[in-house]
């Protein structure tokens, strides 16, 4: 593989030899130590071998003597490629601009990578880049990455660590986001856990406090569960902190009315398509706003960054194509509604449970209604419904006060 890559380099030749004698021409080129290879012998008298460019010119001199025709079957490699522009100067000319544009262009910026976020947007932070002078066409090797790092982590306080790596031209940022510390809990602060909803008590938890229910017991929202108070023979009552888990069988019961009549999109056929490209931060458009008309379409627009070499350009061609399309009203199935209700009311559930617990099961039902069909989702989930709340207490007068 290495040897194909050098010869090709170097220029090879693919010749056909055709001489009374081919047993000469192969003594000659041992003599003169000329490396030939990919020998196929045509007939008794003819074949056809690679050698390179200038063992070629050394044997054409050679055989002048020799009663043999030397003919040209095909040239390969660099000089032959680069031969055919010797005399195309502006073709020439154009190439090296292009290569000078090349690497001088390496040097800026024409493109990001962002890694890292999850909760604050890309869009954000290039934007708080943007602001520190980091954007698209600018000067790679002069960044400095501290100032960018402390200007960044101010403006966007959900970011505790930020750094831009410039490779080619290509900034890669990567970032780490903020974890939320939980709120401390005050243990000398007197409080009660009480029902945060209905449930059936499943297991008892008391940290600190007096339990007031127990598993098996049936209680309602805002019913007290542990008691931040607990009565002593011998200095009266003692208030404490009170807290612990409470886990319950808690029941939902949820509805919500689907339409049966809906409007659904009816194309037309009719397309339009508009082109522009992005220079950097400048676009430039090949269309007017004026011959997209008017009318209900869809809006799909595909970006596509050029490049060069494998390396990104500071160009990226915008196509945004229109589909048009009529409302038209159709009917929906009770199955359709049916599963369409469920799901909506299965991601409302989620929202309310998942934070506590999980769902256990869930049955769905629906109804006819003059508005569309009714469908009901009833629940059974196991969560831990105990809310802390605080216990307000009279200021004691110090003695003497």
């Amino acid at each position: 593989m290495l040897n194909q890559i050098v010869n090709r380099l170097q220029g090879q030749v693919r010749i056909r030899v055709e001489t009374p004698f081919p047993e000469r021409v192969l003594n000659l080129c041992g003599a003169r130590n000329l490396a030939f290879w990919d020998m196929a012998w045509e007939s008794d008298t003819a074949f056809t071998c690679r050698m390179s460019r200038r063992d070629f010119y050394v044997l054409r001199r050679a055989v002048k003597q020799l009663d043999c025709t030397l003919t040209v079957v095909r040239k390969e490699g660099v000089p032959f490629f680069l031969g055919r522009f010797r005399r195309r100067h502006a073709l020439a000319a154009g190439a090296l601009l292009c290569g000078t544009m090349l690497f001088f262009g390496s040097f800026f910026i024409w493109d990001f990578t962002v890694e890292g976020n999850v909760w604050v947007t890309e869009e954000e932070i290039l934007r708080a880049l943007q602001r520190q002078g980091v954007t698209i066409g600018t000067f790679g090797i002069s960044l400095d990455t501290e100032d960018i790092r402390n200007h960044v982590l101010l403006d966007i306080p959900e970011l505790v660590w930020i750094t831009v790596n410039v490779s080619g031209c290509r900034a890669y940022v990567e970032v780490q986001e903020r974890e939320e510390v939980p709120e401390p809990v005050n243990e000398r602060e007197p409080a009660n856990v009480v029902a945060r909803r209905g449930g059936l008590v499943l297991e008892v938890q008391a940290l600190d406090g007096v339990k007031c229910v127990l598993p098996g017991s049936s209680v309602e929202a805002g019913e007290l569960l542990i008691s931040g108070v607990e009565d002593t023979e011998t200095v009266g009552a003692r208030v404490m902190a009170g807290m612990g888990t409470v886990e319950a069988r808690t029941w939902y019961t949820l509805s919500t009315v689907v339409p049966l009549t809906v409007e659904e999109k009816q194309y037309t056929g009719e397309e339009r398509h508009g082109l522009s490209l992005v220079f950097g931060t400048n676009r430039v458009k090949f269309f007017s706003n004026s011959s997209i008309g008017t009318g209900n379409y869809d809006k799909i627009t595909n970006r596509t960054q050029w490049s060069l070499f494998g390396l990104p350009l500071p160009v990226t061609a915008v196509v945004e194509t229109y589909r048009y399309y009529e409302p038209v009203a159709a009917q929906v199935s009770a199955a359709q509604a049916e599963a369409r209700g469920e799901e909506i009311l299965t991601e409302y559930l989620h929202t309310l449970v998942d934070p506590y617990g999980t769902v256990s099961s869930t049955l769905c039902t629906t109804r006819q209604t003059a508005d569309g069909l009714l469908v009901t989702l009833s629940a059974e989930c196991v969560e831990q419904i105990g809310q802390t709340v605080p216990i307000y207490t009279e200021p004691t007068e110090e003695p003497g006060g």
